[in-house]
């Protein structure tokens, strides 16, 4: 596993961790649901469900491949553990690439527009510095859009534990001056 890799899910990790209380449970992820899903306001219902559904699929990856001792709360090295391991989590992955990137579709062109692209990775709790790097790394096109597949592939990147260089590290980066 690429150190990279583990920047990304560390992140991840602590914005999913909605009240700070260092492990993760089902509350954290219906949380996170709620608030990507209010700023996509122009989404259609099928798309939020889909968007609902995926932070479901997230939870019950997580907590069928890792609670063994009843309390149905998940800590930061077993989150790591499965997140970064391709076969245990890539259908979930993608599942949530796909339903997060179509979010951010609502006119359903294919392309995602810079502002929405970015109401959505706030309301996950990305720093605005970070969402612009990776914005402009995925090549945004003259009028300011990314294609709804890059944007889904990215997502699929930044669980890879041996990829780095890619797009998605701009969200750990060090954007002050």
């Amino acid at each position: 596993m690429r150190p990279e890799a583990s920047k990304r899910v560390a992140l991840v990790f602590s914005l999913l961790d909605a009240n700070g209380n260092g492990v993760l449970d089902a509350d954290d992820f219906a949380l996170m649901g709620h608030h990507v899903i209010e700023v996509a306001v122009d989404s259609g219902p099928a798309a939020k469900e889909a968007m609902r559904a995926a932070f479901q699929q997230y939870w019950t990856t997580l907590l069928t491949e890792l609670e063994d001792d009843g309390e149905e709360v998940i800590g930061f090295e077993a989150y790591t553990a499965c997140v970064l391991s391709p076969q245990r989590f890539d259908t979930t992955i993608a599942a949530f690439a796909e339903a997060l990137s179509t979010l951010g579709d609502p006119d359903g062109d294919g392309l995602i527009e810079r502002p929405l692209f970015v109401a959505l990775m706030t309301a996950i709790g990305f720093e605005r510095a970070n969402i612009d790097a990776l914005f402009n790394a995925f090549g945004p096109t003259a009028d300011d859009r990314i294609r709804v597949e890059t944007w889904a592939e990215g997502i699929k990147d930044y669980y890879a534990p041996d990829k780095a260089g890619i797009p998605g590290d701009h969200l750990v980066a060090d954007t002050s001056p």
